[in-house]
């Protein structure tokens, strides 16, 4: 039998490489822009490309995942990633840096929902906590590391970060072909209740709350994060660096959390209840966010905001996990979509805020994560049958 360590590490590597690549371009945009004479609307306009694709498609490659297997849609999806990263570092017109961006967004729709049904296969009940929080570990790392990474890089050439990220992409791929083998689905664990067929499955006692607390959340928290940098420019004259750190430590101690303390957290709470007192805390200190004063304060309360959200994120994937059955690739999939949807609204809502007053993004952010608190004290935690075999990820 083939080691599942090694399988897991695979896929986090995956993951790890994917973020690592989007965190990479982050310090040349500003360059690019330049030399090109791109305006910042047309970023703007790039980055919501990547989302809208990646919206579109996750649902469809949710499906395929199901349909024809999660090996295959991973090494598809991280090919199209290293060809998204390799056309965004030849590119010379703003059409090819669009073109780059929509592959990007394809790949992301295929490699999330992927991975994280291939997690579930290979792992039950007991330990998928621990298995999820490494991937969101993984994710949430790529990020922080990417930017630095891209920043060195960057010294050498302006296109560098790109062929580096595109370079990885393939190594994972070919990692993944030689490595990954498609595993086998064990599902008996998973409720018995008659679910709807095709995209009404959406609307699903069973399904329906998890994914409306999971777009709730990712508004806010997209609205928050997108206005926080002019928010603590503007307001408290914040330097790059200065923000820079807050992120970082936030990020960071997000990592350490969700890999030390994500799993004995859900074994000890459940995910209802962790997603709950996890957007609690989230939700008081977005609003406390618009009365700090201090510098080491408003440090402290952006660093509590995300490991607060880093913790909510994969408790809900490891719901979703856990009452999907055998249709791990259709919750990936609408896992991403909603997501995607938040992230896309959220950073257009706050932004038209942010132009009426500095502090609405924060009431406004404040306010729709207390809709998502109030669900979830309808949401019930559907009845399990006992383990009946799947395979185990050894600790």
């Amino acid at each position: 039998m083939q080691n599942n360590k090694l399988i897991l590490g695979t896929l986090l590597l995956n993951l790890f490489i994917a973020f690592l690549g989007i965190g990479l371009v982050i310090p040349v945009t500003p360059t690019i822009m330049n030399e090109l004479n791109i305006s910042g609307s047309t970023v703007g306009y790039m980055v919501s490309a990547f989302a809208f694709a990646q919206l579109i498609l996750s649902p469809l490659a949710g499906r395929a995942v199901d349909k024809y297997g999660r090996k295959p849609m991973i090494i598809i999806g991280l090919f199209i990633f290293s060809m998204s990263e390799l056309l965004f570092g030849l590119g010379q017109t703003v059409e090819v840096l669009f073109a780059s961006r929509i592959l990007g967004g394809v790949s992301a729709a295929f490699i999330m929902p992927a991975v994280t049904a291939f997690i579930a296969d290979i792992t039950t009940n007991e330990t998928r906590p621990k298995a999820l929080g490494y991937m969101s570990a993984a994710i949430s790392t790529g990020f922080i590391i990417g930017p630095g990474i891209g920043g060195f890089l960057a010294d050498i050439g302006t296109r560098v970060p790109f062929f580096f990220a595109a370079t990885f992409g393939m190594i994972a791929m070919i990692l993944s072909v030689f490595t990954l083998r498609e595993p086998e689905r064990h599902y008996a664990d998973a409720p018995t209740v008659k679910q709807a067929n095709g995209f009404s499955k959406i609307f699903s006692p069973l399904y329906f709350v998890a994914f409306l607390v999971l777009l709730i959340s990712s508004f806010g928290l997209a609205s928050f994060e997108s206005l926080f940098a002019l928010f603590v420019d503007r307001k408290f004259g914040f330097t790059a660096k200065d923000i820079a750190l807050a992120i970082s430590l936030g990020a960071i101690v997000g990592v350490v959390v969700q890999v030390g303390l994500f799993d004995r957290l859900t074994r000890w709470f459940g995910e209802i209840r962790l997603i709950r007192y996890s957007l609690i805390v989230s939700t008081a200190l977005v609003l406390v966010m618009t009365y700090v004063t201090s510098y080491f304060a408003i440090i402290l309360v952006t660093m509590v905001v995300f490991v607060g959200f880093d913790l909510m994120r994969p408790a809900v994937t490891t719901y979703l996990s856990k009452i999907a059955g055998d249709e791990q690739g259709f919750v990936g999939g609408m896992n991403s979509m909603f997501t995607s949807v938040g992230n896309i609204l959220g950073p257009i809502a706050g932004g038209l805020l942010f132009d009426v007053n500095l502090n609405y993004p924060f009431y406004f952010a404040t306010i729709v994560l207390t809709v998502g608190i109030i669900l979830t004290f309808f949401w019930r935690q559907p009845k399990l049958s006992v383990d009946s075999g799947a395979t185990k990820l050894s600790s």
